[in-house]
């Protein structure tokens, strides 16, 4: 056991030298490490004290070359998990969960931008067919954007209360996502509706109305015998 925790103070020691500060946990891993550039780097745990009425909270996760990469998670001052926040350049990306004391709050989904290259490559739907997509490069504007689905559960229940969809910070109408009434599901494409084929009528079916065409009465046989 004294061979095991020497080993990992070592470890912790030789990653604690590329710092210029740090911190040692109890288990002798490096936290708080802030490079010779003045760059964050690694595990960070951070504590931040309530001001002006606020709540003070805790955070931890991971900083890469001084911006927050990856998963963080938030704890209220009196411990509680209020949020897992998912991370890229420094900046909110994918999904990010948050908590009150009966569970699950909402969904929040992000898009990050990368500062080096603010462009990206995204599905941009057809405006007159539904059903195909669009491969763009386009130039993200702001350093984050709502993009996805945003869900708000009912406290207590975890119903889902409503949901509200972003394509690059700009909210979709849902009336622009109604389907009609006279389609049926595509069991080659699940999940997506196409409209009911219409279905041919017989070429005797075809010639009777023609001839019977602007007649205000016509005598149909239709096999009764009352």
């Amino acid at each position: 056991m004294k061979y095991i925790l020497t080993a990992l103070l070592l470890w912790g020691l030789q990653g604690a030298a590329q710092c210029k500060s740090y911190k040692l946990s109890r288990n002798g891993d490096t936290l708080n490490c802030t490079d010779m550039n003045d760059l964050k780097q690694g595990r960070w745990v951070i504590k931040v004290e309530g001001v002006r009425g606020e709540p003070g909270f805790d955070e931890e996760g991971v900083f890469k070359n001084g911006k927050k990469e990856g998963y963080w998670r938030v704890y209220t001052a009196m411990g509680d998990l209020y949020a897992v926040e998912r991370y890229r350049w420094g900046q909110k990306d994918g999904v990010s969960q948050y908590f009150n004391i009966t569970g699950l709050a909402r969904e929040e989904s992000w898009k990050s931008t990368n500062p080096d290259n603010p462009y990206d490559t995204i599905e941009v739907p057809d405006l007159t067919d539904p059903y195909k997509v669009e491969m763009k490069v386009i130039k993200l504007e702001g350093s984050a954007v709502k993009h996805g689905t945003w869900k708000y559960y009912e406290s207590g229940t975890g119903s889902l209360l409503k949901s509200e969809k972003y394509f690059l910070d700009k909210k979709e109408d849902p009336a622009s996502m109604i389907i009609p009434l006279d389609t049926v599901a595509n069991d080659s494409m699940p999940g997506v509706k196409k409209p009911l084929a219409t279905k041919a009528k017989p070429q005797a079916v075809l010639d009777f109305e023609k001839k019977n065409s602007g007649k205000k009465k016509v005598k149909v046989i239709d096999g009764r015998t009352f």
